[in-house]
């Protein structure tokens, strides 16, 4: 049902200024684009030209950009890459369970809890300092050595467990800066209605915690997606042992391309997302 104007009352009518900004203003957008698309487009020209005028041109498009060994490598290369998919969905969850496991730890403040306490900073302090592609190499090779009974020795599953280790630490001080930037007097308004630590931690902390780090750990994952292909390293036949084992085939690198070609797409959306998010967390604080 469409509004109509109260009798006698008199419609709305831009002034003269405001009609002259408005045009101003869509003037000024157009132009800002065209200047934009024209840069870009210029930039985009001299970067291939750079590139194709090179003297090494045609030798690296034989061997990175072959179409008949893209088409060739890709079957095996995408279901490789599916096993990456699968590393970092059973991954993430588990980053996000030991991550705020070990946040909360570092949080407990009585005494009796200093041993918990003191094994979680040292856990953080020692999968931060060492590279992800140690730790997978040290679990993949260090726990099927250790012969204990029920150990895994499924290569994928090694590799979840390494991943999950390296990146909870990460991840635990996301979460950790997120539960400090709740203001004290919150947690004191939350003591004084009767809560405990838990409660307050659960209702008042955790809540505003997890909304204001979802946009770094967007940017973990995206990390983690891509350190997926690190497992290959210990042998699980993923994107990035597809790719080597054409490339030692055919001593061509363009099954590298393909391989790079899935990461992207799985980790630009991801990446879009990250951004959204953050610029939607800065309209809400009004910055």
């Amino acid at each position: 049902m469409t509004a109509r104007p109260a009798p006698g009352a008199s419609e709305w009518v831009k002034s003269a200024r405001q009609v002259e900004r408005e045009r101003l203003l869509r003037r000024r957008s157009i132009r800002s684009g065209s200047v934009a698309t024209v840069s870009t487009l210029l930039v985009v020209v001299l970067l291939v030209w750079g590139v194709t005028a090179s003297p090494g041109w045609v030798r690296v498009r034989e061997t990175f950009f072959d179409p008949e060994q893209f088409v060739r490598a890709f079957p095996d290369v995408l279901s490789g890459f599916l096993l990456n998919v699968k590393i970092f969905l059973i991954a993430e969850p588990l980053v996000l369970l030991v991550g705020l496991t070990v946040a909360l730890v570092r949080g407990l403040k009585s005494p009796v809890f200093f041993p918990l306490r003191a094994l979680a900073v040292a856990y953080t302090d020692v999968f931060r300092g060492v590279p992800t592609i140690l730790v997978i190499y040290l679990v993949g090779f260090g726990l099927p050595a250790l012969g204990l009974q029920g150990m895994p020795t499924d290569l994928a599953t090694l590799g979840v467990i390494a991943l999950t280790l390296s990146y909870g630490a990460y991840v635990a001080e996301v979460f950790r800066a997120g539960i400090d930037s709740v203001h004290p007097s919150q947690i004191a308004a939350a003591r004084s209605l009767g809560l405990g630590h838990g409660g307050t931690m659960r209702h008042v902390v955790l809540p505003q915690a997890v909304r204001r780090v979802v946009p770094p750990l967007l940017n973990d994952f995206v990390s983690l997606q891509k350190d997926t292909a690190l497992v290959a390293t210990i042998g699980p036949l993923e994107a990035l042992r597809q790719a080597q084992i054409h490339a030692a085939s055919t001593f061509n690198y363009t099954p590298y391309l393909v391989g790079a070609l899935l990461f992207i797409l799985l980790t630009i959306p991801l990446a879009r997302l990250t951004d959204y998010l953050a610029a939607r967390s800065q309209r809400r604080r009004g910055q």
